[in-house]
């Protein structure tokens, strides 16, 4: 790994050359009684709320109020169709097809892979070590000169845990392209987040989301916090209306619910810790990795079949099994008490133990 990063170099040519799409709303600045620019229908929607204008492209409303509550400036606030729209934007903006190429580090969140192939990226792969940490000299192997991205997530997905951070900042230090750190997770974890950092590394992508401890998972609202010459970028070749008028709503009533946002995260964290202390002592669990995370991955005897049997009784967990450092284990995520002891209740009634 070297460090020498340049933005403009690690940009393809025709993101560099690209005239934007301009809309109907970033053609003029301030306040209007009279939009007669955009050929919406003016008498309105066919619903109780008025839909019939189109939404701000830049989700300036929504920006500023994340702004105060991330301590993040709204300049480096980017907001996508879930994180996925960043993720396949980061490809789009600066790894050419069958040219360049970004490295993962499974097992981790399966999109990475996926946008690589819908981009005709290459990737390669440095598997974690087997607790679940960084290959810092493996993934120093693996750069070349068309290596573009890193993409990292900690608190990790399936695993749970966080990565080490000194070795985070190794790379972004050493690694000439950009380092994407998914924090989709952070909320669970004790270990603070990389938002704080920005102005330090200048190759730092921050993924996050509202659809874990927000509990906002279905309007699909992706966080991405990066420098403003990236924020530019992603602008730039995002599509123009990209977030919907009706999430922005929600987004911004729900935004006023820190407190209980934050409650629910401590309930969460509380019943993480004891579903890992009911599990850990049925004989046939053999490992629970320790979870930053709003979910624990188990290891235990017979994963396939538990699965099959939680899923005759109901209750959907995520099979991981196949995953490779993850042979024989199920990912679960901590429920509501009542959704937790349901769980705990079958996977002893499987195994034919008795739950003291």
């Amino acid at each position: 790994m070297k460090g020498s990063f340049n933005l403009n170099a690690l940009l393809r040519d025709n993101i560099k050359k690209l005239v934007p799409y301009s809309s109907a709303r970033d053609e003029f600045k301030g306040e209007a009684s009279v939009l007669l620019d955009a050929n919406e229908n003016a008498f309105g929607s066919p619903y109780r709320e008025d839909f019939h204008r189109y939404p701000d492209p830049l989700q300036h409303r929504v920006k500023e109020k994340l702004s105060k509550i991330k301590g993040v400036p709204a300049a480096n606030i980017f907001l996508g169709n879930g994180s996925d729209e960043a993720i396949d934007l980061l490809y789009r903006a600066f790894c050419t097809p069958g040219k360049d190429n970004v490295i993962l580090v499974p097992p981790t969140y399966g999109m990475y892979e996926v946008s690589a192939n819908i981009n005709d990226v290459a990737y390669r792969k440095v598997n974690l070590t087997p607790d679940y940490q960084l290959d810092l000299d493996g993934i120093a192997e693996a750069i070349d000169s068309q290596t573009k991205l890193i993409f990292i997530c900690s608190p990790n997905n399936p695993t749970g845990n966080s990565l080490n951070r000194t070795d985070i900042e190794t790379i972004l230090v050493n690694f000439d392209g950009l380092v994407v750190v998914d924090e989709a997770y952070i909320n669970f974890s004790k270990q603070p987040s990389f938002t704080k950092d920005l102005s330090e590394f200048p190759n730092l992508v921050i993924l996050q989301t509202l659809s874990k401890a927000w509990g906002l998972a279905a309007l699909r609202l992706g966080m991405a916090f990066a420098s403003e010459e990236i924020i530019t970028v992603f602008n730039k070749i995002k599509p123009p209306y990209n977030i919907n008028q009706a999430t922005q709503n929600i987004v911004l009533e729900a935004l006023d619910n820190v407190d209980q946002v934050n409650s629910w995260i401590q309930e969460i964290v509380a019943e993480r810790e004891k579903l890992s202390a009911t599990l850990a002592d049925i004989a046939q669990v053999a490992h629970i990795t320790p979870s930053d995370a709003n979910f624990i991955l188990v290891k235990l005897e017979e994963p396939r079949a538990l699965y099959n049997f939680l899923v005759s009784k109901g209750i959907i967990v995520r099979d991981r099994s196949k995953v490779e450092l993850c042979e024989g284990c199920l990912r679960l995520t901590v429920g509501t008490p009542a959704e937790n002891e349901e769980l705990v209740s079958a996977v002893y009634t499987f195994y034919g133990a008795t739950n003291n």
